[in-house]
């Protein structure tokens, strides 16, 4: 099922972040919350899992309550979904109107009816659950996105957030040529729209803009084994952020729970050819251990980061994405031949 949202900005001016509002596992401790994380785009906010806490997260992290426009759920664990309940009672007692979508895999949206009924909740806006499958799941003019399957002990769902692609960059001195004077049709061929000269001449963009530039991608698959799902999903990505609960050391305990070590997380994201990986779903046995997952990551995948709480990670716009280029990291190049 796709679910259409119509955006009302341009989505080339401003940036895009990503909030660890919880990146700890099933027991929180006192710097790791509850899974749960934010993608801000466009004065637009969206969540992926919402742990115990996140609501408190969200005010921590100073981003907007108001502006949520829809959650993306993995799977129905309580570790993601309990903190639902806080976040919709706070939301309201807010002045909010404009609905608020829940997307998940099968049984979230029997969970959530049941939760409004049997704390006899009623919210003013409106509160639309969809059930999903692999697949595009919500698609704007800007952007879109996808659920596809993870590996875990249940029904889990990993998502990738993919800008559409921007338009090229202005070639000036072919408008010159063209003799398109500079001003506001300049503006309008930057935009995608043809624009007519004197003596009925028509110019179209592709005469003065170069080739399209691709939208920035973020993958979001936690609480899952590595798999070949995750690997294709997060081709190219900008920013991976991948289940790595586990060090290599542990690997059997990864292995029987439905999860991964920070080693196969860093395959992954070499297999993908992703840009950067950022650690989550950090196990609580390991205390004051950090260093040990980044030594431990960076070995197979030098551009990692660890997930800490309330951590931003700002993803830039790029002129092309890594697999264009060809590029290759210190621990070698990565194909799409590559298994997981």
């Amino acid at each position: 099922m796709i679910l259409p949202f119509k955006g009302t900005q341009s989505c080339y001016k401003t940036g895009m972040k990503i909030v660890f509002l919880g990146t700890g596992g099933t027991i929180p401790t006192e710097k790791r919350r509850h899974p749960c994380l934010a993608l801000k785009r466009e004065g637009e906010l969206f969540l992926f899992d919402c742990g115990e806490g996140s609501q408190t997260q969200i005010f921590r992290a100073r981003i907007g309550i108001g502006s949520l426009r829809a959650i993306f759920l993995s799977h129905l664990h309580g570790d993601h979904v309990l903190g639902l309940p806080g976040l919709l009672m706070t939301m309201s007692q807010t002045s909010r109107c404009q609905p608020l979508l829940i997307i998940g895999p099968a049984g979230i949206a029997t969970w959530v009816r049941h939760v409004c009924e049997d704390l006899n909740f009623h919210p003013a806006f409106q509160i639309d659950v969809k059930e999903v499958t692999p697949g595009a799941v919500f698609v704007s003019n800007h952007y879109r996105v996808d659920a596809f399957p993870l590996e875990h002990t249940v029904c889990t769902l990993g998502y990738s957030f993919c800008e559409t692609d921007r338009p090229g960059r202005f070639q000036v001195e072919a408008a010159m040529k063209l003799g398109i004077p500079k001003g506001p049709l300049w503006g309008q061929l930057q935009s995608g729209s043809p624009v007519t000269l004197e003596g009925e001449r028509e110019v179209h963009p592709s005469q003065v803009l170069g080739p399209n530039r691709p939208g920035r991608k973020v993958v979001y698959a936690v609480d899952s084994r590595p798999c070949q799902a995750t690997v294709q999903a997060a081709t190219d990505a900008d920013l991976l952020i991948h289940d790595g609960m586990f060090l290599s050391e542990d690997g059997d305990k990864a292995r029987d729970r439905g999860h991964s070590t920070v080693t196969e997380a860093a395959q992954v994201a070499r297999a993908a050819r992703s840009r950067r990986l950022a650690l989550t779903h950090i196990s609580p046995r390991y205390r004051g251990e950090d260093q040990k997952f980044v030594d431990e990551a960076t070995r197979v995948f030098p551009d990692t980061i660890l997930g800490r709480d309330l951590m931003e990670v700002p993803i830039p716009q790029t002129e092309r994405r890594m697999g264009q280029q060809g590029r290759t990291s210190a621990s070698g190049s990565a194909s799409h031949s590559d298994t997981i």
